[in-house]
């Protein structure tokens, strides 16, 4: 047999009754996700069987070395295409979008598509602003957010690959209920509890002097919102700051406030203690500069990475295309020892028409994926940390974009909350099709 599709074929097609529900699941648990989604049309056995919750775990948990393992080396791309856009804090916004592509790529030198994403439909009708983004993956599912540049409180979580997705409920923490404030979410797995938690930090700021910041954690098994109380250490943080989720607990750059002076350190959460702490930032890093400071995952995907560009605050939005703009990529060696902070490299702009514009994340080689403008044209680039040299991944002519690790899998599938959008798309489609043709 060539490829899966024709061994899924053949298994639809055999009589397993004979076998025993071990082998049968044995074979099932070997294959890929949407092979799997395939076969839940077989018989009720099979679809109750692949709906389980202790098998959707196993699947997602199994390392054996199977035909389909090179499917977990992924990335995940967001592309908008468009006009009138605008660097606030760490986030482009493309007010006006022309298109806007999610697109899955194999983690290797070809940087080949593996998949495009289709985008439910039902997400697009309620946007507070004109896009969402990227929050982080966790074991295949997305966490999108609606937070930037407005106030607005759609956030989603989304599996693409078995187009299902869950709408979290209004949080505790509005404008409306506490005023004007800068938040920012982290996504992750808790591995205590099997449950995947969307957290969010909130920085109050009608609050004269004082800036408490608060928040609160939303549960996936629960459904929930529930408050955290204030955050501690007392930090101030940056409206959607970059999070990083590794060994369990999230990350943000913060701002650490004392009596007599502020400086940058990492807030963590824990996910299954639920309780804050820090670690802290490279002894390097000058307080006295405002810092466009971006947390990632190392490429080994054990300890964490940041990227940083030092830049006087001149004005509240950021000009990432300034021709003296320098970005510095370092990584934390051993998680958690401050003194194993290492600075990898050092980009300087080449030329006037060469700029930086910001690193998106590392890749499975130890390659980072940057965003480089040439002559006013934006690329999608891979540097080698070792050679210093840059290869264009021919992705270019977009006005946002950024990237995350991702693999396939069935969470959610089990989910009766969970929304079904592949048939509201069918029938969306159809409808267009009668209006034209009426």
């Amino acid at each position: 047999m060539d490829n899966i599709q024709d061994i899924t074929q053949a298994m639809q097609e055999f009589k397993f009754e004979a076998f025993p529900q071990e082998i049968i699941q044995d074979i099932l648990f070997r294959l890929p996700v949407k092979s799997l989604i395939n076969c839940t049309s077989v018989c009720k056995a099979w679809r109750s069987m692949i709906m389980n919750k202790t098998f959707i775990r196993a699947h997602l948990s199994l390392t054996v070395d199977f035909a389909n393992q090179d499917d977990i080396d992924l990335l995940l791309l967001h592309i908008i295409s468009g006009s009138n856009s605008l660097n606030y804090h760490q986030n482009t916004v493309v007010h006006k979008v022309k298109d806007e592509v999610h697109s899955v790529h194999h983690d290797n030198q070809a940087f080949d598509v593996y998949s495009k994403i289709e985008f439910p439909i039902a997400a697009k009708k309620n946007y507070g602003n004109s896009h969402l983004r990227v929050v982080g993956t966790c074991d295949g599912l997305i966490c999108l957010a609606d937070d930037v540049p407005s106030y607005a409180y759609n956030f989603i979580i989304w599996n693409p690959t078995i187009k299902k997705s869950v709408s979290l409920p209004m949080p505790g923490i509005t404008f409306q209920t506490h005023g004007g404030y800068d938040a920012s979410i982290g996504f992750g797995f808790d591995a205590t509890t099997n449950d995947y938690k969307v957290v969010r930090v909130v920085t109050l700021l009608d609050y004269y002097d004082e800036k408490p910041t608060l928040a609160e954690v939303y549960s996936l098994a629960t459904g929930t919102w529930m408050s955290l109380g204030c955050v501690s250490p007392a930090c101030l943080i940056d409206k959607a700051a970059s999070s990083a989720f590794v060994n369990g607990v999230l990350h943000w750059p913060v701002a650490y406030q004392t009596d007599v002076e502020s400086y940058y350190i990492i807030l963590t959460f824990d996910l299954g203690k639920e309780v804050f702490g820090q670690i802290p930032m490279p002894k390097i890093i000058q307080r006295d500069y405002y810092l466009g400071l971006q947390l990632s995952v190392s490429d080994n995907k054990k300890s964490i990475a940041l990227f940083m560009r030092p830049n006087n605050r001149e004005d509240f939005y950021w000009d990432y295309g300034r021709e003296d703009s320098v970005l510095d990529i370092w990584v934390m060696k051993e998680y958690g020892r401050e003194e194993s902070w290492t600075k990898l490299i050092t980009l300087n702009p080449q030329c006037p028409e060469t700029i930086f514009l910001s690193a998106l994340c590392f890749r499975k080689s130890g390659e980072v994926l940057l965003l480089l403008k040439e002559k006013e044209k934006q690329e999608l680039v891979s540097l080698d940390l070792v050679s210093k040299q840059f290869k264009l991944l021919g992705i270019s002519g977009y006005k946002y974009c950024t990237g995350h690790f991702y693999r396939e899998s069935l969470l959610l599938l089990d989910k009766s909350d969970a929304e079904s959008y592949q048939a509201k798309e069918q029938i969306f489609s159809a409808a267009m099709l009668f209006a034209e043709s009426a």
